[in-house]
């Protein structure tokens, strides 16, 4: 801050001594001590407050980013489109299945037909089985 050799300090301490007395530097120096502490614990708690000021602002600012992100929530969309690939649709009908009765009358038909009716192949749980050949 202040740029002071030794050569300065000796002619400050020389013109004190001159202008105060021997007798009264010393109260002077603890008077000036004094006040350096002073100013030093007053510039300490403006740095505190203003450090403190910088982390509320960044707080706030990070604070608004979340409440942002929540009312925009960017997840949405694929949440919905998810939910869509999975549900049906409401507006189309439910698959209907083949009733058994149709099944039993088109495998008679083709028996009488002449047609032959092939038997469905048994079904193994056993990944080497093979169905025996016709």
């Amino acid at each position: 801050m202040f740029d002071l050799s030794w050569s300065h300090i000796l002619i400050v301490l020389v013109v004190a001594l001159v202008v105060v007395g021997p007798k009264d530097l010393p109260r002077l120096m603890r008077m000036a001590g004094g006040w350096m502490a002073k100013a030093r614990s007053m510039a300490n708690e403006f740095r505190k407050s203003f450090d403190e000021m910088a982390r509320q602002s960044e707080l706030d600012e990070l604070r608004q980013e979340i409440e942002a992100l929540r009312r925009v929530r960017p997840l949405a969309d694929l949440e919905h489109e998810m939910h869509q690939s999975i549900l049906p649709p409401d507006d189309l009908p439910p698959p209907q299945e083949k009733p058994a009765e149709v099944e039993v009358a088109t495998a008679g038909a083709q028996a009488a037909e002449g047609v032959p009716h092939e038997a469905p192949a048994p079904v193994s749980d056993d990944p080497d089985y093979r169905p025996p050949a016709p």
